[in-house]
């Protein structure tokens, strides 16, 4: 579902400050804003004005006026951390999700405030981003990488053939265009040729051009790619996928410098650079007939071998960081990952090469907009570390408010809304949903609903225990809760075996 263009979680959210010492709240702003979050300084008594304007994604609390058990127990749909010793004791709650010192490390950091976006986004009423797309490129410190970079500045001021041999997606066009760039015929153009692409009976017309009435449909006379490429670079992609006959007569082109358009008879000078490239085997091809080795040994003068990443492991971060950063020049937001993902990741055996990284990153940017990617974010092909899945448990009164909420709300056309799930809000109200119809009417001096509410759970937790004798696992099932949360609710309403 898509969110709507108002929606809070599409803009990027803010860390409050609650510091009065204005040099440790120097501090927690130099190093937050280090880590790419946008940091406001902010007294305890503004926070619901700016709460309710643009929900922050947490406040951090340092040394302030007010305790922060306090605070945070006023603003049950924040997350908090704490950033002083003082607010040991406000760690029992929920929303406080952890705690920070002076010597507060980058992966911790992350880890925080990864949790705190978890927070909000397994909020109900949560939407979903927007598409972004990702600008590709050659990045690396491997030593197989830098021997490609090597490569290319040695021949980029030649005019030798290039061929560029590599597995799908690790990079080749990317690789031709570096040589054109930094080559002496970097100011004529560059022009890109899919021989896969295009039928082979277009084949000879795409790369020569025709005369006007050649053929059935040349209604006038068409530039080829080798003319439009004059003075310039001509990329041939998948070279292997050219047909024989195709073959010989690029083989006359490359020997001869010169061509003929389709239907002419006039000679053109070939003052281009090729430079070409595949994923397939050319020497297997050769001894199986379907590629002729005089043109394999014309195009071969100058190979370039791209590595896989698979190869090339120790690069996946930096790789993942520049695609990262386009995306970010490109569409003024940014996805980010944990030290855990990118070791994540770097495990990976990436079949598809860069071009897989790339396709997830923006999976993951369209998913996670301006926010922090965790191990158990991952697609599970990709989650090579065991790393727990963030699970927030949230406040007894922020879910009581939702439940009530969704019990009395209609959508915009009157109708009901959809009954929200039973994990999501105590066993009691999601009974009462299921069960509308056992409710008697409202009597006229009122009731207290809390109350009622209360004693409804407490009475079907009783008879969920009951009726599995007590074992707490399979009623919490029967519930639709957690275990742990039934263990809460039977301390609260001091429910034991012993007492009936």
């Amino acid at each position: 579902m898509l969110a709507d263009v108002d929606s809070p979680m599409l803009k990027p959210q803010t860390v409050y400050l609650l510091e009065e010492t204005h040099q440790r709240s120097q501090q927690l702003q130099t190093l937050l804003e280090f880590v790419g979050e946008r940091v406001e300084r902010i007294e305890p008594a503004a926070l619901a004005e700016k709460s309710d304007s643009q929900a922050p994604l947490c406040v951090i609390a340092g040394d302030c006026a007010r305790e922060l058990i306090e605070i945070a127990k006023e603003h049950p749909a924040i997350p908090f951390i704490s950033a002083h010793e003082k607010h040991s004791n406000a760690l029992s709650l929920a929303n406080v999700v952890g705690e920070i010192n002076d010597n507060v490390q980058y992966p911790m950091l992350t880890q925080l405030l990864h949790y705190c976006q978890q927070y909000h986004r397994q909020q109900p009423r949560q939407g979903q981003p927007k598409s972004p797309r990702l600008l590709r490129t050659l990045v690396g410190k491997s030593r197989s990488i830098n021997i490609v970079r090597k490569l290319i500045t040695q021949v980029a001021d030649t005019d030798a053939s290039v061929l560029i041999l590599g597995e799908s997606g690790t990079g080749k066009e990317v690789v031709a265009r570096n040589i054109h760039d930094i080559s002496k015929r970097r100011d004529g153009p560059f022009v890109p040729v899919n021989c896969g692409a295009i039928p082979a009976e277009l084949l000879e017309s795409e790369l020569f051009g025709h005369e006007k009435g050649a053929f059935t449909g040349a209604i006038s006379t068409r530039k080829g790619r080798f003319e439009l490429a004059q003075g310039g670079t001509l990329f041939l992609d998948e070279i292997g996928d050219m047909p024989l006959n195709m073959q010989v007569k690029l083989l006359r082109v490359l020997q001869e410098r010169c061509y003929e358009r389709v239907g002419g008879n006039k000679p053109i000078q070939a003052d281009v650079r090729i430079v070409a490239a595949t994923h397939r085997e050319l020497e297997q091809m050769i001894i199986d007939g379907d590629f002729r080795e005089d043109l394999y040994y014309r195009l071969n003068v100058f190979p370039i071998e791209m590595p896989a990443l698979r190869e090339r492991q120790e690069d996946v971060p930096l790789i993942l960081q520049e695609l990262v950063s386009r995306f970010s020049q490109q569409n003024g937001a940014q996805v980010r990952f944990t030290d855990n993902a990118m070791a994540s990741l770097s495990l990976h055996r990436w079949p598809g090469n860069v071009r897989e990284l790339a396709n997830l990153v923006e999976r993951m940017a369209i998913i996670y907009p301006d926010s922090i990617v965790d191990v158990s974010d991952l697609p599970p092909r990709y989650q090579h570390i065991d790393a727990p899945e963030v699970q927030p448990e949230y406040p007894e009164e922020l879910l009581e408010r939702q439940a009530l909420s969704e019990i009395f709300a209609t959508d915009d056309d009157g109708s009901e809304p959809p009954q929200p799930e039973p994990a999501a809000i105590s066993a009691a109200v999601a009974s009462a949903l299921a069960d509308s119809q056992s409710i008697q009417d409202l009597p006229p001096e009122g009731v207290n609903l809390k109350d009622m509410l209360s004693n409804l759970e407490k009475d079907l937790i009783r008879q969920a225990l009951e009726i599995e004798d007590w074992v707490v696992a399979r009623a919490a099932e029967k519930l639709g809760m957690r275990r742990t949360t039934l263990v809460e609710k039977m301390r609260k309403y001091q429910l034991a075996r012993d007492e009936l």
